[in-house]
């Protein structure tokens, strides 16, 4: 029969190994020695336990702290795009949103990108899902194209549109606007989506896609001119009217009428005391002297006359 020792030592080893060290005695470890078919057997599971549950462990913490690495997209050996974002949703009407971000970016569940083909002035990054609840063959279609522009002289890619495909033939179109940055940076945006509460960057091109909401937080990308692999410096996007911008801007408004309207004022306070003064001069009673001074002179000018 295993002595209380062991027993509390084995449960230990579930926990913590070096706890049990401190707590066996030194009695029992000579008699372990001797009766080796039996403790050095459950020690020896007890051990294996402990490592699978530590190695479960780790992989668990490495698939929830695992940092996201951008997709790339090659042309005869070279990177020519780059995408990453750090959360990827879907969702038709009043459904349950989907939540892709970890198998379009995570390297633990790679997205299929093998369809996706990159030339010298277009583009198209193609995430193929499968199947995704109730969606079959579910995919995003990023169109990318590569324009050069003579008023600014350099080279400019855009993303054109994002396609949402599904069950095989229906999908959901959206143009996006403004989303575009110089062929030797990349374009990064705290949100690229349908929804207007995030400025609206993706416009549905049909009644149908307006039934569908597809949103990018913290969306990064650089197509064409990728060096080294990594992504250049990013142009961040400008959102001009969005809530917060527009309430400030009606605020800033509201405080310069307020202004104007108080310097008005006191100017026009100034001009009426200044009126005052000058009306109070004009018609001031003159003194006796001065009358009879003025009447003398009178007198003069009629007699030289």
């Amino acid at each position: 029969m295993a002595s209380p020792w062991k027993c509390l030592c084995v449960l230990l080893l579930h926990l913590q190994p070096s706890s049990c060290l401190r707590l066996l005695p030194a009695h029992s470890f000579v008699s372990s020695v001797h009766d080796g078919s039996v403790s050095g057997r459950m020690e020896g599971e007890a051990m294996l336990h402990v490592e699978s549950s530590a190695a479960s462990q780790r992989k668990l913490l490495q698939m929830n702290g695992a940092p996201l690495s951008p997709l790339k997209i090659f042309s005869n050996g070279e990177p020519c795009l780059l995408f990453l974002a750090r959360k990827l949703s879907l969702r038709y009407e009043k459904n349950k949103q989907l939540d892709l971000t970890e198998q379009a970016f995570s390297s633990h569940k790679p997205v299929d990108i093998s369809q996706s083909v990159c030339r010298q002035d277009k583009a198209t990054l193609v995430m193929a899902f499968g199947d995704v609840e109730d969606l079959r063959d579910l995919s995003i279609r990023l169109q990318l194209s590569n324009t050069f522009y003579e008023s600014s002289g350099q080279w400019w890619f855009s993303v054109d549109s994002v396609l949402v495909l599904y069950n095989s033939s229906e999908g959901a179109l959206f143009n996006a606007s403004d989303v575009y940055a110089p062929a030797s940076s990349s374009y990064r945006c705290p949100h690229v989506s349908s929804l207007q509460r995030y400025s609206g960057l993706l416009l549905p091109s049909t009644d149908h896609a307006r039934r569908w909401s597809i949103t990018f937080i913290d969306f990064q990308i650089q197509a064409f001119n990728v060096t080294s692999g990594r992504f250049s410096s990013a142009s961040d996007c400008t959102t001009i009217l969005t809530p917060a911008i527009l309430m400030g801007l009606i605020t800033s408004l509201i405080l310069l009428l307020v202004l104007a309207y108080a310097l008005h004022m006191v100017i026009h306070l100034k001009h009426i005391e200044h009126d005052d003064s000058q009306k109070a001069d004009m018609y001031f009673p003159q003194s006796t002297e001065q009358l009879e001074h003025c009447c003398e002179e009178n007198m003069t000018e009629k007699n030289v006359i």
